[in-house]
């Protein structure tokens, strides 16, 4: 293995934590014996095409530097091979390294452990998930929560900071359950009403929420949590409790363990690792062992 490595960094993340985090970040890896080389890009596809060639040219491992978008474009360029992952979280849901046990805003500790791992040789493979081309680590969202980071995503210009608080106001307003058609590992197709559906390969997403509260990132399989068609009554008593996972035991929440799922349903965009995925209909497959990353 190489001795170089490559901090993936994004400058902007968590209010310009990901530029202050490389550098502590970088000196844990040098103290450790590293050479340490830094990509940036101009925007998130330059960005990524400057980490796939660090990956092509042999890199001993590619670390992001960010938030759980940052760690998503990351997987875009290692998913597949067999250059192994860091994750050096200072964002703001972290809800990948979470997962994996990496300590969250302390980006020396990270950097060290990302050290110990790579000298022990002891990087552990885990599952990812995959829509088309595009792989992700945590949960794919559709339903109630996507279109909350929809409008989200359109008010944020006027709201600032409440702009998450004001759209699930909004969306609790508009709300109606959603037909789905839903196919479970090549079964028949079931036409449900939903207010949503997550599919997880980890389990949470939104800085904690525990959605797919049981999910489990090595065992070949998603979790997924299907919200029946809840009153805006229910939802409201519901909700809340995904923080604890508690959830999982209302009458109105099923769980499903399947390798594959399709899904589809009018006006509903997905969500993967909090980035937007696209619009439904998709199928999403849980590939075993898809990367390696320094983790304990």
């Amino acid at each position: 293995m190489t001795s170089e490595i490559t901090l993936f960094v994004n400058p902007t993340a968590g209010r310009g934590r990901g530029a202050r985090a490389a550098q502590p970040a970088a000196s844990a890896l040098r103290d450790a014996g590293f050479s340490v080389r830094t990509v940036l890009g101009e925007d998130a596809g330059d960005a990524l095409r400057r980490a796939r060639e660090a990956v092509a040219g042999g890199t001993g491992a590619l670390i992001a530097v960010g938030g759980d978008g940052m760690a998503s474009l990351a997987l875009q360029a290692v998913a597949g091979t067999a250059t192994p992952l860091g994750v050096v979280a200072v964002g703001t849901g972290n809800d990948f390294a979470r997962a994996l046990g990496l300590p969250v805003r302390d980006p020396a500790a990270a950097g060290r452990l990302a050290a110990e791992v790579l000298t022990a040789g002891t990087a552990r493979g885990i599952d990812l998930g995959r829509v088309g081309g595009r792989w992700f680590g945590s949960v794919l969202a559709s339903g109630f929560d996507s279109r909350v980071n929809d409008r989200g995503n359109r008010m944020r210009r006027v709201a600032g900071r409440f702009t998450y608080d004001l759209a699930i106001l909004a969306e609790l307003a508009a709300f109606r359950p959603i037909p789905y058609r839903v196919r479970l590992d090549g079964g028949s197709v079931r036409e449900i009403e939903a207010t949503l559906i997550a599919v997880g390969n980890g389990s949470t997403y939104g800085g904690g929420m525990r959605i797919c509260a049981d999910a489990v990132m090595d065992d070949g399989l998603f979790d997924v949590t299907v919200v029946g068609d809840c009153s805006r009554t229910t939802l409201l008593k519901v909700f809340p409790r995904v923080y604890r996972g508690t959830h999982l035991g209302h009458p109105k929440v099923t769980v499903h363990r399947v390798a594959s799922i399709e899904l589809a349903a009018a006006d509903v965009t997905a969500y993967a690792d909090g980035e937007p995925l696209g619009a439904l209909p998709l199928t999403a497959t849980c590939v075993p062992d898809a990367v390696r990353v320094l983790a304990p």
